[in-house]
């Protein structure tokens, strides 16, 4: 029974949920609305938000079942190596679609629009723009920024610049490593359309600049006297050497261990990047919260 059910787990990718962490971000934010309320609230926007990622993760691989099948890792995923028929993916594919827009409407219109935005976005990813370089992880981007957008929505407040900046940068400089990881495993246009429109030395130029504008724009955010955590405390520039090393271990992984196919599975397995996120998140509320 155990071995029936791998595919169907395999295929709706239940472990990239940890994604739509970044809902929660508003709220950690703000430690005036903190409350059992707010907290339930917004992990059904969360929860929201991982239901509409399986329907796209399973649209996603139904389309790509093909050239999935040219990948060393990809082809055993449950379309490629037919583990699962194409019908029933679709199926499944309606089944979380529906329990995304209607956990989403019952949790305002704002956050229903934000929602049925993040569907529509990846939708267009999936038969089109994920061809298009640099587009394509600019479509990646703006997902993560939707999710900060919509955990803001169903606290009623406006979510901070900085937090949308650096969202997109991180969300960038993940993506473009992840297409240098590609090139690293000599994958080409056959797998993925949009790397014929890079190479290892443009990436190796594109990651550093990013990185270098994550780096000063969070720095300013910790200094900024108009920043709304101010308030809370004015040693949020203490959390910095987490970033900076967080910064520096991820592009170990990139350039020297040459691992950063998946930044999911990074964040859930490299130990010291676990332990960074960690003593970030520690060090950070125990500054706005103490």
């Amino acid at each position: 029974m155990t071995l029936e059910i791998l595919p169907y787990i395999r295929l709706i990718r239940p472990h990239h949920w940890v994604k739509n962490a970044f809902v929660f971000a508003p709220l950690f934010f703000t430690p005036t609305l903190l409350s059992m309320t707010s907290l339930t609230t917004v992990a059904l926007a969360a929860l929201t938000f991982s239901f509409m990622s399986s329907s796209i993760y399973i649209f996603n691989d139904y389309v790509d079942r093909e050239n999935d099948k040219n990948h060393p890792r990809k082809k055993k995923r449950p379309l490629p190596s037919g583990a699962i028929t194409p019908q029933t993916a679709l199926f499944l594919h309606g089944i979380f679609l529906t329990l995304g827009i209607y956990g989403a409407s019952t949790l305002g219109v704002k956050f229903l629009s934000l929602v049925v935005l993040y569907f529509v976005l990846n939708l267009l990813y999936s038969l089109k723009l994920k061809s298009l370089p640099i587009i394509d992880v600019m479509c990646i981007a703006a997902g993560f920024i939707l999710r900060i957008l919509g955990g803001a929505a169903v606290i009623d407040i406006q979510a901070s610049k900085w937090i949308l900046i650096c969202t997109g940068l991180l969300s960038l400089f993940l993506a473009f490593a992840k297409r240098r990881d590609d090139l690293v495993q000599q994958l080409d246009a056959k797998h993925r359309k949009s790397l014929s429109g890079y190479n290892k030395a443009f990436l190796d130029v594109v990651i550093p600049v990013i990185l270098t504008t994550l780096l000063m724009a969070y720095l300013m955010f910790t200094i900024d006297d108009s920043a709304p955590l101010r308030q809370y405390s004015e040693h949020l520039y203490l959390t910095v050497p987490f970033v900076v090393f967080g910064i520096l271990r991820y592009l170990q992984l990139i350039y020297v261990e040459e691992n950063s196919g998946s930044p999911t599975r990074i964040l859930l397995s490299d130990k010291p990047i676990v332990l960074t996120v960690i003593g970030w998140i520690v060090t950070f509320g125990s500054l706005i919260y103490l």
